[in-house]
């Protein structure tokens, strides 16, 4: 049984995915798929943003204690990202594609930041 926190934790993340793909396609990206996960790894988006496949990480932080939004994306967790992606890229066809990062420091849209080609599966 989860507790109540785990609870509230989980449903902010939805609702910052949710906040993430409304802006998202605000912008003209296109989302094609939520939450695709394999074991060792998840990705919280996919869009198609013109031609381009764009594999996105939610952060939400409203406490920056332990350094915000951007900070929790560590070394790890790109590894984590990039393993689903090509998970999610076996028998597809060969397109252009890039890693993003949506960064909410509270569930507002106006406080949105959204960083482009964040980090590379060649690093």
């Amino acid at each position: 049984m989860q507790t109540k926190t785990n609870d509230t934790t989980t449903a902010r993340g939805r609702e910052a995915e949710a906040l993430a793909a409304q802006y998202l396609e605000c912008y003209g990206a296109r989302v094609i798929m939520r939450n695709f996960r394999i074991r060792g790894g998840e990705i919280d988006l996919i869009c198609r943003d013109g031609k381009v496949l764009v594999f996105v990480e939610v952060r939400l932080r409203s406490r920056s204690d332990f350094g915000g939004a951007a900070a929790s994306i560590t070394a790890s967790k790109q590894r984590r990202i990039i393993l689903a992606a090509q998970h999610y890229l076996l028998g597809k066809a060969e397109c252009d594609c890039r890693f993003d990062c949506i960064l909410l420091d509270g569930l507002d849209i106006k406080r949105i930041e959204w960083i482009k080609n964040a980090f590379s599966a060649d690093a």
